[in-house]
């Protein structure tokens, strides 16, 4: 049984939320790093060959995702007198901090030797402070809407991270630049510093509330068995696979399309991530005060039809007009901001249905096959989109002059692919039961377990009650 400080069930202070939110900043800025930078560094500085550096990323990438299972199964496995999740996500803090400067500072002449275990090490505190939060946060709090709120400041005080390395050649004034070579060192070391504030503040002034299985023993097969034959999370699973393939199909095309359909310099192209990033700080927290009113399957559903409709002008703004653009962008990122808080607090409430029905703590595990998805998807997009963009005869070299079927083919590209994955993970919402109230049902029926466990456990040790003898 946990000794850890048990929260309050009730709403949570927001000094208290902003405080576990900043966990979320080193994570989405390593994310950023990791999906961004390192390709272009180690092949244009560190001089890895392309092709050998894409297989071995590829590969990489294969055995990470076995990490978050593992990683959720232990979590859920073990607790401490620290909590369940709140000791894994202190313990990424030197992995996080070893990881990143050994990455990011390669020795003179290094090479896959150097890359492979460095990035390993990366990935693993990632997958550690990645999937401890997100267990942590559904943790906080039981209530259906409370945990809305908590996954949607979480989302926004995450994107300040994300925000303010894509600004860093504003704010130091050139002195660091994502991407350039010389500049890599020192996002190290700004990584690092945010590290060192972030993960303290979160874990010293978030609680991490009781929560006691009321079955004993691991978990077995049928335990296991059990969450994969959950109606509502391998619903869940497929939505969350769609939204993420439709989310992050524009990805392997956004440079072309900004710069070669749009007519942006290579710089604009950069600078118009902002607004789409940015737009999380606003979106997350309003997506999750719509949840309140229609449910967070439904917000979601609208989200996905916002999301097209945004896509959809985004592509008909003329070319050139920066303004308009970045209005899109943030329109755009505006609906996405939906898409990650609300699933994840989804997993929260299928975490009580399943500890319900089987008496067990899973919420490690189950954080775990949403992280899986969310790497799945984001890894496959290329695999979906170049072939296309090959077919419909768009040439990526720089320079080169395409022909306006070629370009025409690329924004249909663009426009088609991720609308139609987010419209179908909508669609794969229709039939979703765990509502508002079905929710509450589960957790009145979870109290009185634990009630019952409480009055259960102080019979034990104080011994039954004595029966006051009747009068003569």
């Amino acid at each position: 049984m946990s000794a850890s400080t048990t929260a309050p069930v009730g709403r949570l202070p927001l000094p208290r939320v902003w405080a576990f939110a900043a966990g979320s900043i080193p994570v989405t800025m390593l994310l950023l790093v990791l999906g961004t930078y390192i390709t272009p560094f180690y092949s244009g500085t560190v001089g890895i060959k392309l092709a050998v550096l894409g297989a071995t990323l590829s590969s990489l990438r294969l055995i990470d995702v076995g990490f978050d299972f593992i990683l959720g199964w232990l979590m859920d496995r073990f607790e401490t007198p620290f909590g369940r999740f709140k000791p894994w996500f202190v313990l990424a803090l030197p992995v996080f901090l070893v990881g990143v400067y050994k990455l990011l500072n390669p020795p003179e002449g290094a090479g896959l030797e150097h890359l492979v275990p460095w990035l390993l090490v990366c990935y693993l505190a990632y997958s550690l402070l990645g999937l401890s939060h997100a267990a942590w946060a559904a943790n906080l709090a039981p209530d259906y809407h409370e945990r809305s709120r908590i996954f949607g400041w979480t989302q926004a005080v995450a994107v300040i991270g994300s925000v303010g390395l894509l600004l860093a050649p504003i704010l130091t004034g050139g002195a660091i630049k994502p991407g350039d070579a010389e500049s890599m060192p020192k996002i190290a070391w700004l990584l690092m510093g945010v590290a060192i504030v972030a993960i303290p503040i979160n874990a010293l002034f978030t609680p991490e509330r009781v929560v006691r299985s009321t079955k004993k023993g691991g978990a077995g097969f049928k335990d296991l068995a059990a969450i994969f034959t959950t109606g509502s999370m391998s619903r869940l699973v497929l939505t969350d696979l769609l939204l993420t393939l439709g989310a992050n199909t524009t990805a392997p095309m956004y440079v072309f399309f900004f710069h070669t359909a749009k007519g942006f310099e290579i710089s604009q192209v950069s600078y118009l991530l902002i607004p789409y990033i940015g737009s999380g700080i606003v979106g997350a927290p309003v997506w999750s005060r719509i949840a309140t009113r229609l449910g967070k399957h439904r917000a979601i559903q609208v989200a996905c039809v916002a999301y097209a409709v945004t896509q959809t002008i985004l592509m008909a703004i003329p070319a050139g007009l920066l303004a308009p653009t970045a209005i899109g962008m943030f329109a755009v990122g505006f609906c996405a901001s939906a898409f990650v808080p609300l699933m994840r607090s989804m997993v929260g409430d299928i975490t009580d249905e399943l500890r319900l029905s089987t008496g067990k703590e899973r919420a490690g595990v189950l954080y775990s096959l949403v992280i899986l998805t969310q790497k799945v998807g984001s890894s496959v997009t290329a695999i979906i989109v170049l072939p296309i963009l090959q077919y419909v005869g768009f040439n990526p070299k720089p320079h080169a002059v395409n022909t306006p079927e070629a370009i025409m083919g690329l924004q249909m590209c663009y426009l088609f692919a991720p609308v139609i994955f987010v419209l179908f993970g909508a669609v794969a919402l229709f039939g979703y039961k765990l509502t508002p109230e079905r929710h509450g049902e589960i957790r009145a029926a979870l109290d009185e377990q634990e009630r019952a466990s409480l009055a259960s456990a102080e019979e034990s040790f104080l011994g039954p009650a004595e029966t006051p003898p009747r009068p003569a």
